[in-house]
């Protein structure tokens, strides 16, 4: 029997009540998240379910005192989540876009991330900051940045980005049962694709790579939505006689550098597609990763296919442009394996 299909939104509400099931400590923060204008009428209780549609239907699972809407203040309710987490819940809090975490920064950075090593490891920070990413959807510059980069930057933090339905449920799951801080990305396009998911309890380790497609002339590490976007690639590359070796690391703090490692030294060629901003980001620590560990095995040089180092437009054709495309990969892919043109 074939395994089920649902989307990626599907897969994060599955994931929030298998948690909230089986931990009673497990809580829910965010604007609008339990129905927020109009609670106090039955008829408008849970209307959104977060302005993303991510918490549909569970207020009515597990009751107001669970399902937390808050004021729109970013930095009181991630400093709430974080205290609340320190205090022994399992707090769940949606930053609605990351380009909105500089007002939060000092509750996620200077405090979550640090409290465990300040205390000499006695206290634990099992919070869980749910937050939206990428471009594509209109939204303009404010509401489509990754800057995923920035919290890997902070020792204390974990950070996950899932591409598939199954691991947005099987990440989410391990970030809410994890004792530190963990920054869960989504990427907003994601939402409405489908793919299988396990049914039940389904969970995924952090700081484990997967190896999305083998393949044996190119390493193409891809992040987030690039991942489908390098599986494009791959099957117009595969018409050429080229094989690409995807892989996702799916967590990038901590990394899975063995992973990287290991394809790269196979295929002796790195391709890196990000769709944050390419100046101190991942690419360009997945890169310096390869050339002091692994430099010996390169046959080509590594290359990068990010947007350029501009705000994201609003303009459709310019964010169109903006966002790395298959035929981009293709490019950087035929250009380290000139022999193959």
């Amino acid at each position: 029997m074939p395994e089920r299909e649902i989307t990626y939104r599907e897969a994060i509400n599955e994931a929030f009540v298998q948690e909230m099931q089986r931990d009673p400590n497990v809580i829910l923060l965010g604007e609008d998240i339990a129905g927020a204008p109009g609670r106090d009428d039955p008829d408008m209780l849970d209307a959104w379910g977060g302005v993303f549609g991510m918490t549909k239907g569970l207020v009515g699972k597990f009751g107001s005192q669970r399902m937390l809407d808050t004021p729109i203040s970013e930095s009181a309710f991630i400093g709430a989540a974080v205290g609340a987490a320190a205090s022994g819940m399992r707090p769940v809090v949606e930053l609605m876009f990351v380009g909105f975490c500089g007002v939060c920064l000092d509750q996620i950075v200077n405090q979550g991330a640090k409290l465990r090593y300040m205390f000499g490891g006695r206290a634990k920070v099992p919070v869980t900051v749910r937050t939206t990413i990428g471009a594509g959807l209109g939204a303009a510059a404010q509401h489509s940045d990754c800057l995923y980069s920035i919290f890997t930057h902070y020792p204390g933090l974990k950070c996950v980005l899932p591409a598939t339905p199954a691991d947005a449920k099987g990440l989410l799951a391990a970030a809410i049962r994890d004792d530190d801080p963990v920054i869960y990305f989504e990427n907003k396009v994601l939402y409405e694709t489908k793919g299988p998911v396990p049914e039940g309890e389904h969970v995924v380790e952090i700081g484990k790579a997967n190896i999305v497609r083998q393949g044996t002339d190119v390493t193409v590490v891809a992040l987030s939505r690039m991942v489908n976007v390098a599986l494009e690639a791959a099957d117009i590359l595969n018409k050429e006689g080229i094989s690409i070796e995807i892989v996702d690391p799916r967590t990038i703090s901590p990394l899975d550098e063995q992973t990287i490692l290991d394809s790269v030294r196979k295929t002796e060629r790195l391709v890196v597609v990000d769709e944050d901003h390419p100046r101190c980001s991942m690419a360009t620590d997945i890169i310096a990763l390869v050339a002091t560990k692994a430099f010996e095995y390169l046959d080509a040089p590594a290359r990068m296919v990010t947007p350029p180092h501009t705000p994201v437009p609003f303009s459709p054709v310019l964010e169109k442009f903006y966002v790395p495309d298959a035929q981009r990969i293709v490019k950087a892919v035929m250009a380290v394996v000139p022999q193959k043109r």
